[in-house]
């Protein structure tokens, strides 16, 4: 017996997702006689079909499907081994595969990937932007090395991923100019219920912590008015900037437009009886304060370049933890 290849488990898989010879052989930029071969070779040594044809097309058969899980682990396994061989050269090359939420990705990811760069120039990085529920399913499937979000994990992934605090935020309730809060720049919590609002989309870390933050405040979300919802951070920003809502986002994100003006941050004093703390005033300022978690899969072999990467972001929260205290997390 010959044995199956790499080469026709590749071609197998092509043809599985796509359900067409052709196709598969356009996705791989091979010839579609070298792709029915490679199919027809695998069928006739292990005496199985693997896709019924019916007429011009064809479905995945049992064969198939059980041949199709294996051969991606089969294959997922090779890359990873290939990418460990590469960095047994001091990490002067290899890959690095990141799953970053958004508000982490795009404001707080970037300083730490040009630290790591300027140590490693040889090493490419490859860094995807969703939301925190996204990632985590990406880390969990292998699809990432190692991924970074601001939202807790599901309790159906805990079992599967390891996570760890690697940093913080605040979220800020922010408005625009013609918000009335704008000239107040503090409200109580009693207020929040009397604007309108826009919101992320559930699955966003920044939802996630502004919903927990309200309901530790005892508000429901439902008695909030909300007008409108975005997939982006970006996106929430621009739609207050010129209107009258308001939203929770993270202050990294609005801080270039609050030094502006353009927009402010609205502190929200804390007025619930039996609060305790500020006693000389008789009130104290509610924060939301959020962590970010690095995710990584409990049991998925973990690479070179991923443990110094890991070891790096854990070094950088240690070093800088003095700047920002001690805080309570919402």
């Amino acid at each position: 017996m010959a044995g199956m290849t790499l080469e026709q488990l590749k071609i197998f898989l092509a043809v599985a997702q796509q359900l067409h010879f052709t196709r598969a052989a356009e996705e791989l930029y091979i010839t579609q006689p070298a792709v029915s071969a490679a199919i027809h070779n695998l069928e006739q040594e292990y005496g199985v079909k693997l896709f019924h044809r019916i007429g011009r097309h064809i479905e995945i058969a049992e064969a198939g499907k059980l041949l199709q899980m294996e051969a991606q682990k089969i294959l997922d396994q090779v890359s990873l081994t290939e990418r460990g061989l590469r960095e047994l050269n001091n990490l002067q090359r290899g890959e690095l595969k990141l799953g970053s939420s958004l508000t982490i990705g795009n404001y707080w990811l970037p300083s730490k990937i040009s630290e790591f760069k300027s140590r490693y120039p040889g090493i490419q990085i490859d860094c995807s932007l969703a939301n925190t529920e996204e990632i985590c399913v990406g880390t969990a499937t292998g699809q990432f090395d190692l991924g970074l979000v601001e939202g807790d994990v599901k309790p159906a992934l805990q079992n599967t991923l390891e996570y760890e605090i690697v940093g913080s935020d605040r979220l800020q309730i922010v408005v625009g100019r013609k918000h009335p809060w704008f000239e107040w720049g503090e409200i109580d919590l009693t207020q929040l219920t009397k604007t309108l609002w826009v919101m992320r989309e559930p699955g966003s870390g920044t939802q996630q912590r502004f919903e927990e933050a309200l309901q530790n405040w005892g508000i429901n979300l439902s008695e909030l008015d909300v007008i409108l919802v975005f997939n982006s951070g970006e996106m929430t920003k621009a739609a207050i900037e010129d209107g009258v809502g308001a939203i929770g986002i993270s202050e990294l994100m609005v801080k270039k437009e609050i030094q502006l003006g353009t927009l402010r941050a609205i502190r929200v004093i804390d007025n619930r009886e039996a609060n305790g703390a500020m006693p000389t005033t008789g009130y104290a300022y509610a924060e939301i304060v959020r962590p970010f978690f690095k995710l990584k899969h409990r049991q998925r072999f973990q690479t070179a370049l991923s443990k110094v990467f890991e070891q790096m972001l854990i070094s950088s929260m240690l070093d800088g933890s003095h700047q920002h205290g001690s805080k309570s997390v919402i």
